[in-house]
């Protein structure tokens, strides 16, 4: 367990609301959730330009897979949400905080969209949220995201979420599907004092 100053404070992992969405915890102990998890990690878009350490394939390593992530949570090395209607309460993807560094105050930020509310904007404006709450709640200074070179969709959401392309990491990746080969990623940031694109 990570000292009391490392943590994320419990007022600050409230649920995060606005642009039609809601952004709760995502909870192991729920079959539905377990479902959701399962669906959007083994599905072949998602495999398609993630390669996991640890792969999804059934409800069990789905389950797993949740429980760990909330370890890591309360270790403060990550804070992730299960993106959702914020009307109907039906699951859209994931958002979540990786590599949190209390000390130089950043941290990288990812995200999936489930087949069918993809086309929808969902990935940008869970971003836009949880770009807001990483800056004001977390005071945060810097965020990153990266994503496989070639991944245009992506690149359009960070852009357009006012994180602008900073370079390439070269080999920075596992490639598709395997743990023998790399490939590229192309970087954005957003830092604390940047504009907010939609602010107002």
């Amino acid at each position: 367990m990570a000292p009391e100053h490392e943590r994320i404070p419990a007022r600050r992992r409230s649920e995060l609301h606005g642009h039609g969405l809601r952004l709760r915890r995502w909870d192991a102990g729920a079959d539905s959730d377990v479902a959701v998890w399962l669906r959007g990690r083994s599905d072949p878009e998602f495999r398609r330009w993630n390669t996991p350490l640890a792969t999804v394939t059934d409800l069990d390593g789905a389950r797993a897979s949740l429980r760990k992530q909330a370890e890591n949570e309360a270790d403060g090395n990550c804070a992730h949400f299960c993106v959702t209607d914020a009307d109907s309460g039906t699951p859209l993807g994931h958002i979540g905080l990786n590599m949190i560094d209390r000390v130089t105050r950043a941290a990288r930020v990812g995200y999936w969209v489930l087949p069918e509310a993809r086309g929808h904007r969902v990935a940008t404006r869970a971003l836009t949220l949880v770009s807001r709450w990483t800056f004001t709640e977390l005071e945060l200074h810097r965020l990153e995201l990266g994503h496989a070179v070639g991944h245009d969709a992506s690149c359009r959401i960070a852009r357009k979420c006012g994180f602008p392309y900073e370079g390439t990491l070269r080999g920075a990746m596992f490639d598709t599907g395997r743990y023998d080969a790399f490939r590229d990623v192309h970087l954005h940031a957003r830092i604390a004092t940047d504009p907010d694109p939609y602010e107002g």
